[in-house]
């Protein structure tokens, strides 16, 4: 069952996948730190395993079912002489949700007032944010599994390179969601970055392709200037 592993393009297309792999998953620890940074600190790293957990299992419960997968890039109907499948759905609804959110989470960061929450609201918010992850999971997911198919062509191969991004951005997580609640900047930097993923869902949704290195790169640029901003502040800050 593993043979493939120990053959040298086996072993190329495991260090390839895992590596695309965890480029894919950026979006996801984004939206992560994004949903988790809502709950008491005491839920949060129990909130980013179960996240990361259900990604995991939603990716390889679709690897097991590909010939479902496959199935839904098939036309279900058509619109204005367009084919519109099952993933156009998916991924149409997805960015309709994640554009909804980034929108709703920027206008709470820049203008909304906030109040404390009751305290016996804690619980309803854990599931809620649960629910969230869970929801835009089975997009990112799709996104995933469809690129896997792509690039390889063993079912263990691609679920050893899941499984290793996933602990990737497991221990990673983390980090990531603590450096972005702690700088409000980059907190809304982060929230534009899932609202140009949200419009490049969409698009995709609609049949125009957009490529993903195109919104990477332009949001490395935007986050090495926020680096440079954050460092000139902290050294103009008068010393004690």
């Amino acid at each position: 069952m593993f043979s493939a592993l120990l053959t040298a393009d086996g072993l190329i297309a495991l260090v390839t996948l895992t590596a695309m792999e965890i480029v894919l998953g950026i979006d996801n620890v984004v939206f992560l730190a994004i949903l988790v940074g809502r709950l008491p600190v005491d839920q949060q790293p129990l909130a980013r395993r179960l996240g990361l957990s259900l990604a995991l299992g939603i990716r390889i419960g679709l690897l097991l079912a590909i010939s479902w997968i496959m199935g839904l890039t098939e036309p279900f109907f058509s619109v204005l002489g367009r084919g519109v499948s099952g993933r156009d759905l998916i991924l149409l609804g997805g960015g309709l949700f994640l554009i909804a959110k980034a929108t709703r989470e920027i206008y709470d960061k820049v203008e909304a007032s906030h109040e404390e929450a009751p305290a016996g609201a804690a619980r309803g918010v854990f599931t809620l944010v649960l629910i969230q992850i869970l929801l835009i999971d089975i997009v990112f997911s799709l996104d995933s599994v469809i690129t896997a198919v792509g690039m390889a062509n063993d079912i263990p191969i691609m679920i050893i390179a899941m499984v290793l991004s996933m602990l990737v951005m497991l221990v990673s997580a983390g980090s990531v969601s603590e450096f972005v609640n702690r700088h409000p900047s980059v907190k809304i930097l982060a929230l534009s970055f899932l609202l140009l993923i949200g419009v490049m869902l969409v698009a995709e949704g609609l049949g125009t392709h957009v490529d993903k290195a195109y919104i990477y790169f332009a949001m490395a640029f935007s986050l090495i200037v926020e680096m440079l901003n954050l460092r000139y502040r902290k050294r103009r800050r008068p010393r004690p």
